[in-house]
C-alpha cells in the first residue's frame, strides 16, 4: 500500500528530495502562495514548526500558482519572500500544480486518501494534509482552517 514516503519532489533549491527522508516524522503538507489572503498563515505554520519540530513535526510547503495567479514568483523570489516576511525555516519545495493534468503525483495521492467536502480537488491555497509518522494521511484541513486550530491534531499525531 502506498504512503507519502513513496514520493519525491524538487526542493526550492532545485535538489530532488525523497519524502522517505521524513519517515518517522509527522508531516503537515500545505500548498502555499505569497499573494493570497491566507498568506499570513505562514506565520502560524512557522510557530507550529518551531514549537514541535524537536518532537518530530515537519511542515512541507508546496507553492502553487493555480488559484488566482497568487504565486507568480520563481523559486528564489518565493524563498526570499517567505524568509524575509515570515522567517520561514521549514522546507519549501518548487512550485507545483495540485490539480489537473500536470498535478504532482504526491497531490494525486493526498487527494485520493483524504477527499474534500465538495470533491477531491484542492479548492484554494493553504489546504493542509496531516500525515502520520507511517506516511498515512490522517486528515485534510481547508484553507480557512488556521494552523493554530489544528495544533491539537498535530499533538495527537506526535503522541501516536
Amino acid at each position: 500500500m502506498a504512503s507519502v514516503f513513496d514520493f519525491s519532489a524538487k526542493l526550492n533549491s532545485g535538489k530532488t528530495k525523497s519524502l522517505a527522508d521524513f519517515r518517522g516524522k509527522v508531516l503537515l503538507i500545505v500548498n502555499t502562495a505569497s499573494r493570497c489572503g491566507f498568506t499570513p498563515q505562514y506565520e502560524g505554520l512557522e510557530k507550529l514548526y518551531k514549537k514541535y519540530r524537536k518532537q518530530g513535526l515537519e511542515i512541507l510547503a508546496f507553492p502553487c500558482d493555480q488559484f488566482g495567479h497568487q504565486e507568480p514568483g520563481n523559486d528564489e523570489e518565493i524563498r526570499g519572500f517567505c524568509e524575509v516576511n515570515f522567517g520561514v525555516t521549514f522546507p519549501l519545495f518548487s512550485k507545483i500544480d495540485v490539480n489537473g493534468r500536470n498535478e504532482h503525483p504526491l497531490y494525486t495521492f493526498l487527494k485520493g486518501e483524504a477527499g474534500g467536502m465538495l470533491g477531491d480537488d484542492i479548492k484554494w491555497n493553504f489546504t493542509k494534509f496531516l500525515v502520520s509518522r507511517e506516511g498515512k494521511v490522517l486528515d485534510r484541513f481547508a484553507s480557512l482552517t488556521r494552523p493554530e486550530r489544528i495544533e491539537s491534531d498535530i499533538v495527537r499525531a506526535l503522541k501516536s
